[in-house]
């Protein structure tokens, strides 16, 4: 049995811990905004370079921070001062010190991170740490602070000049080229979406207050409200050749609202004072979004697991499937299972990985990292990485555990009746690209087999763009999501592109060279010959023909060279996370198309 809270706190060594703590937390976030801050000057001023790189370096904030709260418990205190009482004190103190503040289940999350790279795992409860919160994120925003959101009545002043003035509000410090026609495309495709239903006299529009940044550019993200009908909206904002802004499309579809918000997207900077206020807003406009996928989306991807985990047990608790191997080719590196009723997959490095495979559980983690920091394009996977996940040992079965402990023996433990792995990853579940294109071969399916292999070569062509060669390129390594889009999920070879060396197969010196079974020709490490991309890609010949219909390109050395030349040129591609055929068809100054507009 758990011993009781103490009735009385009166360890000044716990009230001292939990400031400690929440000053690291402070910190944190008070370098997390700072940074979301920047990046409105950023785009302002066409840094791209600088903002991708501030945006990888506050992925690593939290970690840095966490580990300097541990380095100054520990110089501070000697492991016989922080007993078991004292620990429990330390929570109690913490939830105190969050009254008031404007990110609690942030820094709840934060503590949890210092107290368990501190406390062995038989401390995970809720005792020690939250894991269940503690604090109410509900009403913060009716503090004294500035509102989360501003809310316009159209009905008031006129459609169009509430849209221009919701523009305007944001004080931008770059001209627009022409934003009178802009907002007069935003404003005919509104009307549009609210159809022949009445403007109410209450009509109004809410915006979130702060832009949302990412990549080469800024989105203002709101809803309108008509009666009892509220229509979510997006309206992305990018610069012409000229720096000159423009209104790029407003996106009303919620599968693309989605997409934009998707798990295989870089993260978003967005200044929030209060995140769960945020969260909350795009969660009314996206219900079938996870709160766990919004918060990670913003940047606070430690909340998002967090959230996750929680969700993930609840789920264990209400259902009764067992775990089982996940459907698709095995690999070589990782040893992949699903829970049936849950729709993500669970991945373990391997102890051995054997040949032709020539890497390592280090250099595989490094891989995965690489991914993590990486602007993803809508093309890659984000992954969730945990250390000692419990797993009830009911749920598997005995086929499955021993295959576990065969393959990656040093970080599976049987405890009890519990399964711990020590390292896992855990990613959204998709179907594997080649299942699917097999099933619509077998079903006649033209159609469905020209859209997975015209989003295959996007996805590749995407991935090109942001300096990324995926190494195995074999439809088994990609997957389809439920919008039907070509995601890339296995990292074990993945390359920069400025790291391989996209060379022509020389031609044979003698007619041994061209029968022999090997190269005659020397092959370094980053060698890569485009032209045998075929022979593993296009056995099928249906798949072959839309292949060539539409990538033929690929199999040529020049096109990789090319792309390889623009990157090393400092050249940052356009990425769109919405189809072309959505924008606004018009010609802006400076440019010969609309798809060019943004180049």
């Amino acid at each position: 049995m758990r011993a009781a809270f103490p009735k009385i706190l009166s360890s000044q060594i716990a009230f001292d811990t939990a400031r400690t703590i929440l000053d690291g937390f402070d910190k944190h976030y008070r370098l997390f905004r700072q940074t979301s801050q920047a990046a409105k000057k950023y785009f302002e001023e066409s840094e791209w370079k600088t903002a991708q790189a501030d945006a990888r370096a506050r992925i690593a904030f939290y970690d840095k921070r966490v580990q300097e709260c541990i380095h100054i418990l520990e110089d501070e205190y000697d492991a016989e001062d922080l007993t078991d009482d004292v620990w429990r004190e330390v929570k109690l103190h913490y939830i105190g010190l969050l009254i008031d503040h404007k990110q609690p289940e942030l820094a709840e999350t934060f503590f949890n991170s210092v107290c368990c790279n501190i406390l062995h795992r038989t401390y995970f409860h809720n005792d020690f740490i939250f894991v269940r919160p503690a604090v109410s994120t509900e009403y913060i925003e009716n503090d004294e602070i500035a509102p989360v959101y501003r809310v316009y009545y159209p009905a008031k002043d006129g459609l169009r000049y509430t849209l221009k003035r919701i523009v305007t509000n944001f004080q931008l410090q770059c001209p627009f080229a022409d934003l009178n026609r802009d907002v007069a495309l935003v404003e005919a495709r509104l009307r549009n979406v609210l159809g022949a239903a009445p403007i109410e006299a209450n009509h109004q529009i809410q915006v979130l207050a702060s832009l949302f940044y990412r990549n080469k550019g800024a989105y203002i993200v709101g809803k309108s409200i008509n009666g009892n009908r509220e229509y979510p909206f997006v309206v992305p904002i990018l610069h012409n050749r000229k720096g000159d802004l423009f209104l790029d499309t407003v996106l009303f579809d919620p599968a693309l609202i989605t997409v934009l918000f998707s798990f295989t997207r870089a993260y978003f900077m967005v200044d929030m004072e209060v995140p769960s206020a945020y969260v909350q807003f795009l969660h009314s406009m996206l219900p079938n979004k996870p709160c766990s996928e919004i918060y990670t989306i913003l940047g606070l991807q430690k909340q998002g697991k967090a959230l996750f985990y929680r969700d993930f047990l609840h789920h264990l608790r209400h259902s009764s499937d067992r775990f089982e191997s996940a459907p698709g080719i095995r690999g070589l590196v990782m040893m992949v299972f699903a829970l049936p009723s849950f729709p993500y997959v669970f991945k373990a490095i391997k102890d051995h990985i054997p040949a032709p495979k020539e890497t390592t559980r280090a250099i595989v983690k490094e891989k995965y990292l690489l991914v993590k920091n990486h602007d993803r394009v809508g093309r890659m996977a984000d992954t969730l990485e945990y250390s000692n996940v419990a797993f009830p040992r009911a749920r598997f079965s005995d086929a499955l555990l021993a295959e576990l402990k065969q393959v990656a023996p040093s970080i599976v433990e049987e405890e009890g009746d519990e399964i711990v792995i020590r390292h896992l990853y855990i990613e959204r579940r998709m179907i594997p690209l080649n299942i699917w294109l097999t099933d619509a071969g077998k079903q006649g399916d033209e159609a469905a087999l020209e859209h997975g292999i015209i989003e295959y070569g996007n996805a590749i062509k995407e991935l090109v763009g942001a300096n990324i060669f995926p190494g195995d390129m074999l439809y088994k390594n990609f997957g389809v999501t439920r919008h039907g889009r070509v995601v890339f999920y296995d990292y074990d070879e993945i390359e920069y592109i400025t790291d391989c060396n996209f060379r022509a197969i020389p031609a044979p010196r003698s007619e041994e060279d061209e029968l022999s079974a090997e190269p005659w020709y020397p092959v370094a490490k980053n060698d890569v010959f485009p032209e045998q991309l075929g022979t593993f890609l296009l056995g099928d010949p249906d798949v072959k023909k839309y292949f060539i219909k539409h990538h033929a390109e690929l199999l040529t050395p020049q096109f990789w060279q090319t792309r390889k030349q623009r990157i090393l040129e400092g050249h940052i591609e356009d990425v769109f996370p919405y189809p072309q055929e959505c924008r606004f068809n018009y010609q802006l100054p400076g440019t010969s198309n609309p798809a060019a507009q943004a180049a």
